[in-house]
């Protein structure tokens, strides 16, 4: 008997000695990062992205990637969640430096998943989710609820988009400074240097072309002091390349594309940070790249510097075209996602909260992640991804619902930036727009008149997901 209980109790050790460690997790988002602008998924970019190229050459590049939204806040909510923005008051547009806090803290969420998991948790960089219960942010009181009140342990960075006030550092509940100070708004030059921002307070001191390097710097920092404690979760929504462009001096000409490609040059640089004290702390992080939406890049900038900054699709960042979601997505995990390998799934960002949940091994509350798949099989190679539909959103609030190659718009025009922005049909005409990707990726042929069951088909089940609350089964 004494001999079987110490067999038992050597298996019991032996098994706690060889389970699987749980692995750190970093995810970077880009904020208006083109699916053309990296090397690996456009050979012609004029844009040099050596770090980014390298995370694909170690890892998985998806090619049908998308954000649930075509601009910043919705997308930002999303990911978080696993929910569509559009299903929150949030209805169009984005929120301001001023703007309440946007996320239920009751709502389960990302940093949530990985705390109940014994995970750290951090975030460093642009927040744009709203700070505080009131109508308008009180940045002189403690900005709650924010980012600690929906599950992470730390977080730097800054309230919204860098060209809007005020011009401030979070830190968690509090401020680096107060922003007693003005700045006006700055010249609107696209590619003559100085970006664009709106007028302001701005603290002393505070920079615009500071916080990219120093928010990376922040999630360095968070990498090396967990490097002991692990497991961490890490989100770093950067600041850039959105507007204001202020590529630092050693940047300036290292792209053809203008201060917009030079800044895409530091982006990459700054991801070559984080990269490295990845690699000076183990070879098991998963590492996910991506970004909110699709570049600000019209047709001008397109002609001007013969740059495709979102790839081969039709517009850019705020329309319901392909070009104002499909997005770079970039997965590296030693030895479980095939390096150099590519994928065509269909996913979104919302899908990191599902995905995650198997991960961990966690069962997802019923009311948590409504618009959330996973996909870690896609990543493993060991299955296909269970998404087959989705719904996108415009700035101004157009929808799309798409399933398989099928992409239905409620609407004409973009719905966000790109001209003509809203048309209205003359009689006969089509309503929406229907185009089959599979054969028309550039969304020139409109067949909704051509397909009308295909038509009520996807109107019927965008339909579904809005009154159902829900699309994850």
């Amino acid at each position: 008997m004494r001999s079987y209980l110490l067999l038992v109790l050597f298996c019991l050790l032996n098994a706690c000695q060889t389970a699987p460690k749980p692995p750190n997790v970093v995810v970077i988002l880009a904020d208006d990062l083109g699916y053309g602008d990296i090397e690996r998924y456009n050979p012609a970019s004029k844009i040099p992205t050596p770090n980014l190229n390298r995370i694909a050459d170690e890892g998985m590049r998806f090619t049908d990637a998308h954000s649930p939204s075509a601009v910043c806040t919705p997308t930002r909510y999303g990911l978080i969640t696993g929910r569509y923005a559009w299903r929150t008051h949030l209805k169009r547009g984005v929120l301001q430096g001023y703007s309440p806090n946007l996320i239920d803290t009751t709502r389960f969420t990302l940093p949530k998943l990985f705390k109940e998991h014994g995970y750290a948790t951090g975030a460093t960089g642009k927040w744009h989710l709203g700070l505080g219960s009131r109508d308008s942010t009180h940045y002189d009181l403690p900005l709650v609820p924010g980012p600690n009140a929906i599950g992470f342990d730390y977080f730097f960075g800054i309230p919204s988009s860098l060209d809007f006030a005020p011009y401030v550092f979070v830190v968690n509940t509090g401020l680096e400074a107060q922003p007693t100070e003005w700045i006006e708004r700055s010249a609107h030059r696209r590619q003559g240097g100085g970006g664009f921002w709106r007028a302001g307070n701005i603290a002393p001191g505070f920079r615009h072309a500071d916080v990219l390097p120093k928010t990376t710097a922040e999630a360095v920092a968070f990498i090396r002091d967990h490097a002991a404690s692990g497991p961490f979760f890490l989100y770093v929504p950067l600041s850039a390349p959105h507007t204001p462009w202020l590529p630092a001096d050693e940047f300036r000409g290292t792209s053809g594309a203008g201060y917009y490609g030079d800044f895409v040059t530091q982006v990459d640089h700054a991801v070559g940070n984080i990269l490295q004290a990845i690699d000076d702390l183990d070879s098991e992080t998963l590492l996910i790249f991506t970004s909110d939406n699709g570049a600000h890049w019209p047709v001008n900038d397109r002609t001007t510097f013969e740059h495709d900054a979102n790839g081969p699709w039709r517009g850019q960042k705020a329309d319901i075209w392909e070009g104002g979601h499909r997005v770079p997505f970039l997965v590296r995990w030693p030895g479980h996602a095939e390096p150099s390998s590519t994928s065509d799934q269909l996913v979104s960002l919302t899908d990191l909260m599902a995905t995650f949940a198997t991960l961990l091994g966690a069962d997802l509350p019923h009311a948590s992640a409504e618009d959330s798949y996973d996909f870690l099989s896609v990543l493993t190679g060991t299955g296909t991804g269970t998404r087959d539909a989705m719904i996108q959103h415009s700035i101004s609030g157009m929808f799309a619902v798409r399933q398989n190659s099928w992409k239905l718009i409620l609407g004409r025009g973009s719905g966000g930036f790109t001209n003509p922005r809203r048309l209205t049909p003359e009689p006969g005409e089509p309503v929406g727009q229907l185009y089959d990707l599979s054969t028309d990726p550039a969304e020139e042929r409109n067949l909704y008149l051509d397909h009308p069951a295909v038509v009520d088909s996807l109107a019927a089940l965008l339909e579904r997901y809005q009154t159902a609350g829900r699309s994850r089964r």
